[in-house]
């Protein structure tokens, strides 16, 4: 495995576990141990050959050049060690792009896995599209979160096996999630995905609830991941009972949304948004962007969920919003259809056994 640390990385690889294959990462960014991975072999702060006073080594930087070694040095050992069966990288950018000259003189199954913005974001990029189009005719085998990134990577050059489309980090575990669920009823929060950065547009939504103000009495307003200063000054806004939250652990915004009935993602760039489907496991009905048709793959619009179409436009945003929270009807009637065909096919057991099944055969 050679990804950065992450959550996603984290479920993905815990896969694994009593697999029976002897499991090894190689953490692109260096770093600390993942003491969750606990099976895993790791392959991990190897940045830096002197490690401890490293801070007035920074004020040096020929000195500080001369410490950091070299990626694809850290590597080519680490492959040359290893004797792997198979490379597994995470995001092309990130993982892949990087350690390209050295797997490019290995006689071993490439495996990558698309995530989030990796190849739609990235394709506008020169510097970004020239490393899809190096890397991707290198790949032996590929796992997306979208069946749109399917078609992207054939489209810059990937010729190998497509092994399936799954969320970014597995399955998951439903009925753990869903367990102290309140009733649909009983809600009344609008949850804000409050990320407004190179992708993120939380502004846009805030600014539409803003101008919904009139009508948002006796609901809650709750925005989270609101790092953004922007953002944050909502905290004065107009907007009724609004509470605005910092970055919260996985299972504080779990705790949330299963007291949520309105979740709102909005972003200019994405695959497969774990957090709408999490959103959707604890009873929320979904409101999320659709970058590329993406989102389409998940939610039908008036059927499951609603679709933002134009991320930047407030007025289209607005008019979303004014549908989910007029229409209780059509909530109640969503949610039950994602917890009867949405839902089953995300569980963690499912998934896992798909995803087992897809590296014995690249074994065999």
């Amino acid at each position: 495995m050679v990804s950065m640390n992450s959550i996603h990385f984290t479920r993905w690889t815990e896969q694994l576990r009593d697999s029976g294959h002897e499991v090894h990462w190689f953490n692109i960014r260096s770093g600390a141990i993942d003491t969750q991975l606990d099976f895993v072999i790791q392959h991990t702060n190897w940045k830096y050959r002197i490690k401890k006073g490293r801070g007035w080594l920074k004020k040096i930087p020929i000195i500080n050049q001369l410490n950091e070694r070299n990626v694809e040095h850290a590597f080519a050992k680490a492959i040359k060690e290893i004797q792997p069966d198979i490379v597994h990288s995470f995001a092309l950018y990130v993982a892949a792009a990087p350690i390209f000259n050295v797997m490019n003189q290995q006689h071993v199954s490439w495996v990558l896995s698309t995530w989030g913005s990796d190849l739609f974001y990235f394709q506008n990029d020169a510097k970004h599209l020239k490393d899809i189009k190096t890397v991707l005719p290198s790949i032996n085998y590929l796992f997306t979160d979208c069946d749109r990134d399917h078609k992207l990577a054939r489209k810059h050059g990937f010729t190998g096996e497509h092994l399936g489309t799954f969320p970014g980090g597995g399955g998951f575990l439903i009925e753990q999630m869903q367990a102290g669920r309140l009733a649909t009823k009983d809600r009344n929060i609008i949850l804000v995905k409050g990320n407004h950065n190179r992708s993120g547009r939380a502004l846009q939504v805030l600014l539409a609830l803003e101008q919904l103000k009139e009508r948002l009495l006796g609901w809650k307003v709750v925005v989270f991941n609101a790092v953004n200063k922007e953002v944050k000054e909502f905290a004065n806004s107009s907007i009724p009972n609004i509470a605005i939250r910092g970055a919260l652990s996985h299972q504080e915004l779990i705790d949330v949304m299963k007291r949520t009935a309105i979740y709102i993602g909005n972003s200019n760039s994405d695959g497969t948004p774990n957090t709408m489907l999490e959103a959707m496991i604890c009873g929320a009905f979904p409101i999320q962007s659709n970058p590329g048709n993406a989102t389409t793959e998940w939610i039908e619009h008036t059927k499951n969920g609603l679709l933002i179409e134009h991320c930047e436009e407030v007025d289209h945003i607005k008019a979303v919003i004014v549908n989910a929270i007029s229409n209780p009807a059509l909530r109640q009637k969503a949610i039950a259809y994602n917890d009867a065909q949405v839902l089953p096919t995300l569980k963690r057991q499912l998934i896992k056994e798909k995803v087992l099944s897809v590296y014995d055969s690249i074994l065999r």
